[in-house]
């Protein structure tokens, strides 16, 4: 009975953190978007030898600044960026080469 419990408990508490919350506050004043989003070395075709988080914004994809790709669950999961094309509600702007984001929120796989 104690080993059950336990792995109830284990499994509660790894499902808590694979949970992301959204990265920022969003701003009821500013437009939100919709954006694709993955990491940009694995599936956006950008140059890096590491994995980071990017969006696709007006059909270009850009690396962005304000939230990494390990603030939102495993990359290398089967839904994760660098396995999988997601959507994110998005507020923030260009700056040079960079998509720096006020807010991020993940949305559910599909």
């Amino acid at each position: 009975m104690k080993k059950l419990f336990f792995l109830l408990l284990f499994s509660a508490s790894f499902a808590a953190v694979a949970q992301t919350k959204p990265a920022g506050k969003l701003d009821p004043t500013k437009p939100v978007l919709v954006l694709e989003t993955s990491c940009g070395s694995c599936n956006f075709e950008m140059s890096g030898k590491d994995c980071f988080l990017a969006v696709k914004y007006e059909g270009k994809a850009y690396a962005v600044q304000g939230t990494s790709i390990d603030d939102h669950g495993d990359a290398h999961d089967e839904k994760g960026f660098c396995n999988a094309i997601r959507k994110a509600k998005v507020q923030g702007s260009l700056k040079g080469d960079k998509f720096v984001v006020t807010y991020f929120e993940l949305l559910k796989a599909e």
